[in-house]
């Protein structure tokens, strides 16, 4: 099996997890739970930042430790991804001593590299972002900028802050030609097309030398040189990539899943993915990510979600309502991943009941009423093998190249065809008809047909929605799960044994009122 491994961003701690985090979070886990149908052999990895200021503040404010704030709010994430059923194989927190030894390693390579320097820094610094802007990159606040107020911070809108302190600093300008290099060499490494485009704009403008330490806070990784410095976040959380496939502890394992295939990120975290750390990797000996992936904001009424909007909205607020699947199918089929997309209840129920109960559910209801009332509940040898046969096909390859694209709507959108069309071709064929003219054999074989499309069906749906496809698994008679089989040779048409025992039950989903 060729190795496969996927990450989103680490989340920061400093508050409790949104749909936000939830959005990458789940597109994620269908690449890689796609990845594992498709045979591949996946590491996903995802988890928690845990150093900085604006955590440290965060804890402050609660009149907690860090080390509490971190231990709480982390656990948050890990139940919320529990919640929405993400399959990844590691969870990582970068308070944890394997990664200690990983940022240390690397820190100690990059600096016997002569690529570390120690100087003094002072310029403008934004603690949510937990980065230094230029003048030029800020934007004025609400009632323009003032004299002595350079701005605001671009992505967060709050005040920038004046510093100015002794730090370590990465010789990022060194490798500006090595980026361009590398990004002619590979296109695909940053995605989609736009993103590329405005990494390669901002390396061609000059890149600067950038801070790595700080003196001021105590909360981080001790340089391993000069213990008076902490790691400054970035070159700290980065590196866990690194730290979950086996720097620092294994060599064999890291070199056997890095370097990692994709980054799932936002794009306001793009720079640090694209431009810093290939070129911390590249200093340290590492080959950089084959790819990765910015995707837009997941907007609440046009705007960012932040705290100071109010407009943040916990995953399980949406689960109680919609349950997993509706809420993983929400935010990959109503999203295009990639551009910013813009989150509204009533979308969600309108998705929910065009899509899951009154295609996907009716299907599976009505498919397996009818085999059992006239099959006596056992699925049929015949098969009429007519207009579905050829349409499931066009499924599976839709889905595929969805995928390969990381085009979920569009890839899913491929099985919902195929559902569409069962659920025409039923009212086409009239099964309810053919039963009460007495032709037994020409109902078997129409919903043979159409077992056959709930068996693929399952199958091609269990990535994006596991509960309810692993349920209709079940009901079909099938061993295991959906999980457990292997594309292509599970969607071969007519795998579906005959004899099988056939199970109706309560409506997969329920419909919603608006």
């Amino acid at each position: 099996m060729p190795p496969f491994s996927v990450t989103t961003p680490i989340y920061y701690v400093n508050d409790v997890p949104h749909i936000g985090h939830a959005y990458t979070t789940i597109a994620a886990d269908v690449l890689a739970r796609w990845r594992r149908l498709s045979g591949d052999e996946v590491f996903f990895l995802t988890g928690t930042d845990e150093h900085g200021l604006k955590m440290a503040q965060a804890a402050e404010a609660q009149g907690l430790t860090p080390e509490d704030w971190a231990d709480r709010t982390s656990e948050r994430f890990r139940e919320a991804w529990k919640e929405l059923r993400i399959s990844n194989d590691d969870f990582i927190r970068t308070t944890e001593p394997r990664h200690y030894r990983a940022v240390q390693e690397m820190l100690q390579k990059v600096y016997d590299g002569g690529d570390i320097e120690l100087g003094t820094y002072e310029g403008l610094y934004c603690v949510a972002c937990e980065a230094y802007y230029v003048e030029d990159e800020l934007v004025p606040g609400d009632a323009g900028v003032s004299p002595g107020t350079p701005g605001n911070c671009p992505i967060h809108g709050r005040p920038v802050q004046r510093m100015r302190e002794e730090n370590y600093f990465f010789k990022l300008s060194r490798y500006q030609d090595r980026l361009l290099e590398h990004y002619d060499a590979h296109p695909e490494a940053v995605q989609p097309e736009t993103r590329r485009n405005e990494v390669l704009g901002f390396i061609r403008q000059g890149l600067q030398d950038f801070s790595i330490s700080r003196t001021s806070i105590s909360w981080g990784v001790p340089i391993p040189w000069d213990p008076r410095h902490v790691a400054y976040v970035w070159f700290d959380a980065l590196i866990n990539y690194c730290t979950a496939m086996g720097y620092g502890s294994d060599r064999e394992r890291f070199e056997h899943w890095w370097p990692v295939d994709y980054h799932l990120v936002g794009k306001d975290i793009l720079r640090f993915h694209a431009v810093y750390w290939p070129a911390m990797l590249m200093a340290a000996g590492e080959a950089p990510p084959k790819c990765v992936f910015a995707h837009g904001w997941l907007l609440v009424g046009g705007e960012k979600m932040s705290k100071t909007r109010l407009n943040q909205i916990a995953p399980g607020d949406l689960v109680t309502t919609f349950g997993s699947d509706g809420v993983r199918y929400h935010f990959l089929r109503d999203q295009n991943f990639g551009p910013d997309g813009d989150f509204s209840y009533e979308a969600m129920v309108a998705r929910y009941n065009a899509d899951l109960a009154n295609n996907f559910g009716n299907l599976a209801s009505r498919v397996l009423n009818m085999a059992v009332n006239y099959l006596g509940g056992v699925a049929p040898a015949e098969r009429e093998d007519g207009p579905l046969r050829e349409q499931s096909a066009a499924a599976l390859d839709g889905l595929s190249a969805g995928m390969t694209k990381l085009d979920f709507a569009g890839g899913f959108g491929a099985v919902w065809e195929l559902i569409r069309s069962a659920n025409a071709y039923i009212e086409d064929r009239a099964p309810w008809a053919l039963q009460k003219a007495g032709d037994g054999a020409a109902v078997a074989a129409v919903l043979g047909d159409c077992l056959e499309v709930l068996r693929l069906v399952a199958l091609l749906a269990s990535p994006i929605i596991p509960d309810a496809a692993g349920e209709l698994w079940r009901r079909l008679g099938l061993p295991g799960t959906p999980e457990d089989q292997r594309l292509p040779a599970a969607a071969a048409w007519g795998s579906l044994p005959a004899g099988s025992a056939l199970e109706r039950g309560p409506a997969l989903f329920p419909r919603l009122e608006g």
